[in-house]
């Protein structure tokens, strides 16, 4: 590894030209013997003994555990407990410790990623609001009582209306997570190494990885989308009875597809951040990372959308609820298939709600993924001794092997 903290890629050689990965034994003290050989002179085998207890009595100090007399334990000691020098023990992490991690860290740097993450929030929902109200087109009316060729065109309509609705919120919804993920990632590897960051240096270090973050978060969703097209493609082009099975059938099999590229794409931006990857290799060393560990990874991934949706559930409901009550909108409106108007009341109050979920679950999340790729690197590449280096830990120079 290179002198700088430990978050580049493994494989450039030693600044000092010295390989320090294999230790070797020491020459003799006093000068004499081959060089580089162990001394000829070693104890004979099967004559090692612990040291015996002197006296016995009154007075007499009691044997040190592990010694004499008293209870033996395995082994001389037990393992040394894992260096911790910020949020998280280096050492492969648990899926307790890496959701534990990703919590406080954000409790103690709350002003720089709870403070950052409100404000985007803030400026990501009064955009939507505005949105919804001025440039968006109103919904689509269903009539529940259309049957046949009606009901097909009726149900297609309501489909697109709601697709170009969610286009433009889904749009600031990505920038918006994409700044925050990459101060959040800053944060992170920050936080690891115990080290505080503001807001500003975690921009000044975060800045240059904008674009080409931005170019990612693009880049995987219309991969995403090649992968959907041409799988419903096919069906779709034939238009038969045979032909819309064949689209369920690539429908399933692009979402399988879907699935695994996105668990294996999951640690890419963390790659890009932190190891100044280019967008293509990024995806590549995210592949490597989760190669031969996909099914914890997607685990992880599975329970951290999981504990979302539940955050986002709870805190959406009462607003929702609250919103209906104030606005005055009749409830059967939603009943009957007619779409409702809302006010600004709604709107606002539902978009107070939306300001909370996002401001707890972007930087969590983000948090998240960055822990995952360290856990990763750890399991993978010994990052724990490059990490506890950077840190300046005692006992990790740059003499010490890797594992």
């Amino acid at each position: 590894m290179n002198d700088s903290p430990g978050w580049a890629s493994p494989g450039s050689a030693p600044s000092d030209g010295k390989e320090t990965a294999i230790p070797r034994p020491s020459e003799p003290q006093d000068g004499s013997g081959p060089t580089g050989q162990w001394s000829p002179e070693q104890p004979p085998p099967g004559q090692w003994s612990p040291p015996s207890n002197p006296g016995g009595g009154p007075g007499t100090r009691p044997p040190a555990p592990g010694w004499g007399g008293g209870p033996q334990r395995q082994g001389w000691a037990g393992p040394p407990p894992a260096a911790k020098p910020g949020v998280i023990p280096l050492r492969p992490l648990s899926l307790g410790e890496i959701l534990d991690g990703s919590v406080s860290a954000l409790r103690a740097h709350w002003r720089t990623a709870l403070g950052f993450s409100l404000a985007v929030s803030v400026i990501t929902q009064i955009a939507v609001i505005l949105m919804q109200r001025y440039l968006l087109p109103e919904p689509t009316s269903v009539d529940p009582n259309a049957t046949g060729t009606e009901a097909l065109r009726q149900a297609t309509d309501s489909a697109r209306s709601t697709l170009i609705s969610l286009a433009p919120a889904t749009l600031v919804t990505m920038i918006a997570t994409l700044f925050t993920a990459s101060i959040i990632t800053v944060v992170i590897s920050r936080s690891v190494l115990g080290r505080p960051t503001t807001l500003s240096d975690a921009w000044a270090e975060a800045r240059p990885r904008i674009l080409p973050l931005l170019g990612l978060t693009v880049l995987v969703p219309l991969i995403m989308a090649a992968i959907m097209t041409v799988g419903i493609g096919p069906g779709l082009l034939l238009g038969s009875e045979a032909g819309a099975a064949l689209a369920f059938l690539g429908f399933a099999a692009a979402c399988v597809a879907m699935l695994w590229l996105n668990v294996s794409f999951a640690l890419a931006a963390p790659a890009l951040m932190l190891e100044r990857q280019s967008i293509v290799a990024a995806l590549r060393r995210s592949a490597k990372l989760v190669r031969g560990a996909w099914w914890r990874t997607f685990g992880v991934l599975a329970l951290t959308w999981l504990l979302t949706f539940l955050l986002t559930f709870l805190v959406s409901i009462p607003f929702g609820i609250i919103a209906v009550i104030v606005d005055g909108t009749d409830v059967s409106e939603f009943l009957n298939g007619t779409a409702p108007s809302f006010g600004w009341s709604f709107l606002i109050v539902t978009g107070i709600g939306e300001v909370i979920v996002s401001t707890l679950i972007y930087p969590f999340v983000a948090g998240v993924m960055a822990l995952l790729y360290v856990d990763q690197r750890i399991r993978r590449e010994a990052l724990d001794l490059d990490l506890a280096r950077a840190a300046g830990l005692p006992g990790y120079g740059a003499d010490t092997p890797r594992s």
